[in-house]
């Protein structure tokens, strides 16, 4: 297989997989299996192309933004709150990411890791849809309380671990804390922007000679990155659609099904 097929197929997988709970980074360790690549060679491209999904929620949610921005020097205190959760949600997994980085790019390198916890996500999340007490929070990111943000932050570090989908665990923890489903949904969309930030910024650091060397294909990135870029937002656009009128169980079916099959490749490979 071509390297600019390779790309290709890479940014697909991270604009589709990304801002669904299926867990993009566990797609993309599956694929350098099935595809039969060197993960290692691709870890810089597969880091930078986050950015290009990235970008899609800030064109999407631009008005969002722009009034939050504005809202914050006329000092509103809706702009503010939005900001204050923002943050909230995205402290837990800052914090142990830069404590426990060494280990979580260790589970990084296991596929196996990855299928079972898409088998057991898959399962979880059937378990939420069913059991879940109906919504009880206003809706609006802003109107969310700073407790509700801080534990959807805990719950987002279960995504350290590869395959659990940090959109799954942090919609599904905030299902759990009585948000609705689109808040749910949009604050993990909103939530990605500085977690996936952090991340690409401290990955790209420790990793920096090699990307300085004269082996980093930037063509070869930007293809990436412009793929994951217009994947995302389609699937962007249509996630809120499918949430709303079925639930979160066909992508937890999905998980089942890919995990299992997954599994099922590697053992008799």
């Amino acid at each position: 297989m071509s390297v600019l097929l390779t790309a290709i197929i890479l940014g697909i997988v991270e604009g589709l997989t990304e801002f669904i709970p299926v867990s993009s980074t566990g797609h993309l360790i599956l694929a350098s299996e099935l595809l039969g690549y060197d993960a290692a060679d691709w870890a810089t491209f597969n880091v930078v192309i986050q950015l290009g999904a990235i970008l899609a929620v800030i064109v999407l949610y631009w008005r969002t933004f722009w009034a939050v921005l504005a809202g914050m020097f006329r000092s509103e205190p809706t702009s503010w709150h939005f900001i204050r959760n923002v943050l909230l949600g995205f402290l837990p997994s800052a914090v142990l990411g830069v404590l426990f980085i060494d280990n979580i790019e260790a589970l990084l390198e296991n596929a196996e890791v990855v299928c079972i916890t898409l088998v057991l996500g898959g399962i979880a999340i059937l378990l939420i849809e069913r059991y879940v007490k109906p919504a009880d929070i206003e809706p609006g990111v802003a109107a969310m309380p700073a407790r509700t943000a801080l534990r959807i932050g805990i719950f987002q570090c279960l995504s350290m671990i590869p395959g659990v989908s940090r959109s799954g665990a942090t919609i599904m923890g905030a299902l759990t804390l009585g948000v609705e489903r689109r808040t749910a949904a949009e604050f993990s969309f909103f939530l990605a922007v500085p977690t996936m930030l952090g991340a690409t910024t401290v990955v790209l650091a420790r990793n920096m000679d090699e990307i300085t060397s004269s082996n980093v294909d930037w063509g070869l990135i930007g293809v990436g990155f412009a793929v994951s870029f217009v994947v995302a937002v389609v699937v962007i656009k249509a996630f809120i659609g499918i949430v709303s009128r079925y639930g979160f169980a066909p992508f937890a079916w999905y998980r089942i099904v890919a995990g299992l099959g997954a599994l099922a490749w590697l053992s008799a490979a």
